[in-house]
């Protein structure tokens, strides 16, 4: 079979080689399924460079999200067993943490609802308890993460604030259904934001981002707001000032969704349900922005990890429908 692998540490688009290599075999509990399609994220990009939470042994395969077919016909979401990931023609993955694959959705687009959809239900609901008629803030509002936390928050009735650098992402943010969406580029992401809750600020922040974005959501949080950090795609990592946190009265809330496959699987198989409940209505469907062939993913997980991307970029093996 052909897979993307990666034998030093490095930049994505220097290190990804394709490669013909042998299928991985399911060791107990695991099954082997063929990859219809596999979305790129950023942490296949920190994968690449060695700095993700998990350090697979070199050489393996990034890829963390995958919709595919098993041996017995199944259509599947599959997050794949490292360092077998789902650049490739076949991964194997825990039986025991297969999905059912919507049937509203593709297979380019039920990639896209696995993980980043499931960090922003949980993150949302579980961690910040997102009411109706509350504000949420989105930083990167036109990508992966942020465009699943837009759709997840408008479905429960809350205003959407997206900000975005520059005027194609403010136009995708609005396409997305963003009661307001800022510039950061070119707009004061603090004064917009109050401007738009009439001086009170957001009741919810959705950071996947880190840096200047934690510094202009603790200026604009309202009283008894959440900050929900998600990830540090600037690779700039704040260290919250406790007492601002003390003196505003907000909360600073994390959320590492690979928490609950360990500890909670029931819950992540609940939030599955309502997902796809959400995507037979119409309500939330992944952006994907491009469709690439196998042999344009290293290139696609660059441009990932370059923010130079909107939506979600999904890699074709072969096969999709």
């Amino acid at each position: 079979m052909q897979a993307w692998r990666v034998h030093r540490n490095g930049e994505p688009g220097e290190v990804m080689r394709l490669e013909e290599t042998d299928r991985p075999t399911p060791g107990d509990g695991q099954v082997l399924v063929e990859v219809r399609a596999a979305n790129v994220n950023f942490p296949d990009a920190l994968l690449c460079r060695g700095q993700y939470q998990v350090r697979p042994p070199l050489p393996f395969t990034p890829g963390v999200e995958v919709c595919g077919v098993t041996e017995d016909g199944r259509r599947v979401l599959a997050t794949p067993a490292l360092p077998h990931g789902g650049f490739a023609d076949f991964v194997v993955a825990d039986e025991a943490a297969l999905l059912p694959a919507p049937d509203a959705l593709d297979d380019a687009e039920a990639a896209a609802l696995h993980i980043g959809y499931q960090t922003g239900w949980f993150g949302l609901h579980r961690r910040a308890r997102l009411q109706p008629g509350e504000t949420l803030l989105v930083h990167a509002a036109a990508g992966g993460v942020g465009s699943a936390a837009v759709q997840l928050g408008r479905a429960a009735g809350a205003k959407v604030i997206g900000v975005v650098g520059g005027p194609e992402k403010a136009a995708v943010a609005r396409g997305l259904g963003c009661d307001v969406v800022v510039d950061r580029r070119s707009e004061d992401v603090v004064a917009a934001v109050k401007e738009a809750t009439g001086g009170r600020g957001a009741d919810v922040v959705y950071d996947p981002v880190g840096g200047d974005a934690y510094a202009q959501s603790a200026k604009c949080v309202a009283f008894e707001g959440r900050i929900l950090v998600v990830g540090f795609a600037s690779g700039a990592i704040p260290t919250p000032a406790l007492n601002h946190a003390l003196v505003k009265n907000y909360s600073v809330v994390g959320l590492h969704w690979g928490l609950y496959n360990a500890k909670d699987p029931a819950a992540v198989r609940a939030c599955h349900e309502e997902l796809t409940e959400l995507a037979d209505q119409g309500v939330v469907k992944p952006l994907v922005s491009e469709r690439v062939p196998m042999a344009g993913a290293a290139d696609a997980v660059q441009r990932v990890a370059d923010g130079a991307s909107t939506g979600r970029i999904v890699v074709l093996p072969g096969g999709a429908r």
